[in-house]
């Protein structure tokens, strides 16, 4: 998505303290991806039909009708939608679609239940019909994952009745449920913008500004939700910036009110604001037609009334482009997999596993250690996208039995293989693991990135559309740093993402700059700079109760970098 980053929620960026981190673009990254607005989503039109529903009317066929639920992880219900009553069908296609956002960062459950409504109350609103009143037919479940990661993106789904869902040997048939989704248009679509700004104020004493763009979206609580962002020109009072992209629905609508401020960047994160414009796409679109700028202005306070000094400085618009893309979902409904795996740290400074205060205790209560959460949390995610959920499984920095320190060894004991079969094989296996090898060191990165990275050149070499998402899980910091940098460099031109989870009370911040949200690119010993920013890391520390989780933070940027990949590339979904 370019520039682009897609989330909400969050407070106006004008004014702000931004963290000073090394490097000027980054900077302005850091600021948006640190208050969540990163995540990618789509919006996603249901369709539903049904064949063979029982028949529970004595002189005419049923009447049926939906209603759909999403189901949280605490498994409270919440209702998203009914369809229309279909009067005597036992094959029903029901035409109201329901709209839902397809986050790829959560599972989210749907629910769908099957009544057939009583003929008394076929003038009332179906909003209004109580459930209680009608006969149930049916129900089944599914995430919307695994209706979009389908051929055609449509999933039958077998009727259950939640009275013999648990019992007889003989089932019996309440027909079945057809879900169909459909990624609407203005998923795909988005504008590309190039800006560019005249006779900008100089805000540096002893040189020129350094100007940077930020575009952000207005809501009704008064906030601006920052959407997009430029690259930062140095000294420079004529800028223009590279394109950069909007996604529709990022935005709302063609007509919502954007803000776009123009800050000069300040190394201390305080950059200074030099103008600010407000228009909408619509507008930005009629300013490219007619070739016109527009002033920027700058508010200000008397007293308690609030004014806008306007300012020589103008903004022009230099080109305004909607193009409509593939988009993630088109990737992944045309057959492409996301391959999950996963290495995990063994080093000494885990503790004892046999002893309650270390990182890789094993409770007998059955409550997870950070280790077995990360696994969980992550691969109850990605295991959706990968077919036959077979997962490379390593672990590193400890001794197998009888053998010298392994910085890479399957984590099931073969010397042979290294995919175990599922989530629950991963969990197993690890477990096995504590108990058959000696915790050691040091901690070291680049044995499991390289191993990762061939598999992932393999799968490119062999002509496969899959791409692969490697999470590491680590309680130090590593000791090859640079040949870590080399390992990644090497594997950015790769179909590779590699996830960080830091667990336990460790300094990170070596393996911060891992990350390029937060600093400059990658660069190898031989000087060759990263093609893209492939590494995302979390500290489990950082997040508590209420928060965001580790998955939804590690995750919600995979579908970009996953775009990033195919789009430099020209990499077209399966047909």
């Amino acid at each position: 998505m370019g520039n682009c980053c897609d989330g909400g929620g969050g407070t106006a960026i004008g004014g702000a303290d931004f963290p000073p981190v090394d490097g000027l673009n980054d900077a302005v990254d850091y600021f948006l991806t640190s208050n969540g607005h990163h995540g990618l989503f789509s919006q996603i039109e249901l369709s539903l039909s049904a064949s063979n529903l029982p028949d529970r009317d004595v002189l005419s066929k049923s009447d049926p009708m939906v209603v759909i639920y999403g189901k949280g992880r605490d498994g409270v219900l919440k209702e998203l939608g009914r369809t229309e009553v279909v009067l005597n069908s036992l094959n029903p296609k029901w035409i109201r679609k329901h709209t839902v956002a397809y986050h790829f960062e959560v599972v989210q459950t749907l629910l769908f239940r099957v009544y057939d409504v009583d003929s008394q109350w076929h003038n009332l609103d179906v909003k209004m019909l109580k459930l209680d009143d009608q006969e149930f037919l049916g129900e089944a479940t599914c995430t919307l994952s695994e209706i979009v990661t389908k051929t055609y993106k449509s999933l039958t789904l077998d009727l259950v009745h939640e009275d013999e869902s648990n019992g007889s040997n003989h089932p019996r048939n309440f027909g079945t449920l057809t879900v169909h989704a459909e990624e609407s248009v203005i998923s795909k679509t988005r504008t590309e913008l190039i800006f560019r700004c005249s006779d900008l104020e100089s805000k540096d004493l002893f040189s020129k500004s350094d100007p940077f763009l930020v575009i952000s979206k207005a809501v009704e609580s008064g906030n601006r939700i920052p959407i997009c962002k430029t690259e930062v020109l140095q000294n420079d009072l004529n800028p223009t910036w590279k394109p950069v992209c909007l996604n529709v629905q990022q935005v709302g609508s063609k007509d919502t009110p954007l803000i776009i401020e123009c800050f000069d960047f300040n190394s201390n994160g305080k950059h200074n604001l030099i103008g600010t414009v407000q228009e909408s796409l619509a507008g930005l679109e009629k300013l490219h037609s007619v070739g016109q700028g527009k002033h920027l202005f700058v508010p200000t306070a008397v007293g308690h009334n609030h004014h806008e000094k306007i300012c020589k400085s103008q903004l022009f618009v230099d080109k305004f482009c909607v193009k409509v893309e593939h988009t993630f979902l088109d990737y992944l409904s045309h057959g492409c997999q996301l391959n999950f795996m996963v290495a995990i740290d063994f080093t000494a400074s885990n503790g004892n596993p046999r002893l309650p205060d270390s990182l890789h205790y094993i409770d007998p209560s059955g409550r997870p250690n950070a280790y077995q959460r990360a696994i969980l949390d992550v691969g109850e995610v990605l295991q959706f996208y990968d077919s036959d959920k077979r997962f490379p499984a390593w672990g590193f920095g400890a001794r197998p039995i009888d053998g010298p320190v392994s910085h890479c060894f399957n984590l099931n004991g073969s010397s042979n293989y290294c995919e175990v079969e599922g989530i629950p094989g991963i969990m197993t296996s690890y477990t096995n693991a504590l108990f058959n090898v000696s915790l050691a060191g040091p901690t070291l990165f680049g044995h499991v990135i390289s191993t990762a990275a061939q598999i992932a050149a393999q799968a490119l070499a062999n002509h496969q559309q899959k791409y692969f998402v490697l999470l590491i899980i680590t309680d130090g910091v590593i000791t090859d740093l640079q040949e870590t940098k080399d390992a990644l460099v090497m594997a950015s031109d790769l179909p590779l993402s590699i996830l960080i989870v830091g667990v336990g009370g460790a300094d990170f911040k070596e393996m911060e700059i891992l990350d390029a949200d937060k600093y400059d690119k990658l660069e190898s010993s031989t000087g060759r700079v990263a093609s893209r920013d492939i590494v995302q890391f979390v500290p489990f520390r950082d997040v508590h109760s209420g928060e965001a989780s580790v998955v939804q933070s590690l995750l919600a940027e995979l579908p970009t970098q996953f775009l990033t990949y195919m789009r430099t590339r020209d990499i077209h979904p399966n047909t």
